[in-house]
């Protein structure tokens, strides 16, 4: 069950401490579970499980393709390993070890990327993964997860330890807004429809959930219905969703705090046209480099707000005429 709460704020817990103690109650249940950091893990806010498992936490410094390799030689062992890093280092960097040694090998992997997107603030172009989720998409056989809030992420990451396969589960390290009441849960691969709305659907993944919740305000002061979706798993996408949503109000928009070359726009794009072609918008990153600056600056910079979100509504009702 899905519960959206009456006011949203800013959750009191970090979405790294939500992850890691998620993780920790895993580990609990099963002894298979290990963690591989890359020196990142007071950043990655994985030291609490050091502590609790110190004999199932290994650090392999700033050596992340061994890291990942590593990981790949652990799941071969019986192991569930969880990989840590941002997600720069995640994806770009260890890209053909991933593709080898985990998913090519078919093993038990679970890749965890940080500091997705603009959230990498003041860490710069060169740690601002736009390009990540584009990069695992074309992958075969690897499920990529983006859980909104600390709720959802304790729901989300027993079921990637349970499940096996190759997962990436990318996220922003630090504070963001807590939309569902505690007890919310969420099944990968079914997205949620957190708001109804009969004119336009604006499907949202991570911090751009939020986004699309204030646009649908926006939107309603002009009279115009916006439902919003929860397409917290990117892959494999909801098609049913998706078609049930093009269906139902003729207009699509996605949100994504990433490029929407290959990201979600692409994959709901792709759906679209092969089942029930609609008029769609993209709001996400274009074609850029990302850059230094505080989140707030960098979500406006690249047109990530729920104005743009609600500019893009517009346009595409412009179009559904």
């Amino acid at each position: 069950m899905v519960t959206l709460r009456d006011s949203i704020q800013v959750a009191p817990e970090e979405m790294r401490h939500a992850y890691c103690n998620a993780l920790i109650e895993a580990a609990r249940r099963d002894e298979r579970i290990v963690a591989i950091d890359c020196d990142l893990s007071n950043s990655c806010g994985t030291k609490a499980f050091r502590k609790a498992f110190p004999g199932r936490a290994f650090n392999v410094g700033i050596a992340e393709q061994n890291g990942c390799a590593m990981a790949g030689g652990l799941s071969a062992a019986g192991m569930i390993p969880f990989f840590h890093t941002f997600a720069v280092f995640a994806t770009r960097r260890v890209y053909d070890q991933i593709f080898l040694s985990c998913a090519y090998a078919g093993q038990n992997v679970k890749i965890i990327g940080c500091d997705a997107g603009v959230s990498a603030a003041f860490n710069g172009g060169t740690h601002m993964a736009f390009e990540d989720v584009g990069l695992m998409r074309v992958m075969p056989h690897v499920t990529i997860v983006e859980p909104s809030d600390p709720v959802m992420m304790r729901s989300i990451v027993p079921q990637v330890a349970e499940t096996p396969g190759v997962f990436y589960l990318r996220m922003p390290r630090k504070t963001v807004y807590q939309l569902y009441e505690e007890g919310s849960s969420f099944t990968i691969g079914q997205a949620a429809v957190i708001r109804p709305g009969s004119d336009v659907t604006l499907i949202a993944v991570g911090m751009e959930v939020v986004q699309a919740l204030r646009a649908a305000e926006q939107l309603a002061a002009e009279g115009i219905s916006a439902r919003v979706v929860d397409m917290f798993t990117i892959k494999p996408l909801d098609t049913d969703c998706v078609c049930r949503c093009a269906a139902e109000t003729g207009a699509i928009v996605t949100c994504e705090n990433e490029s929407i070359l290959g990201g979600l726009g692409s994959a709901v794009a792709e759906t679209l046209a092969e089942h029930c072609p609609t008029p769609m918008e993209w709001v996400g990153v274009r074609d850029e480099f990302g850059e230094v600056g505080p989140q707030s600056y960098l979500e406006e910079r690249f047109g990530l707000t729920a104005p743009h979100i609600a500019e893009a509504a517009r346009r595409v009702l412009r179009r559904k005429g």
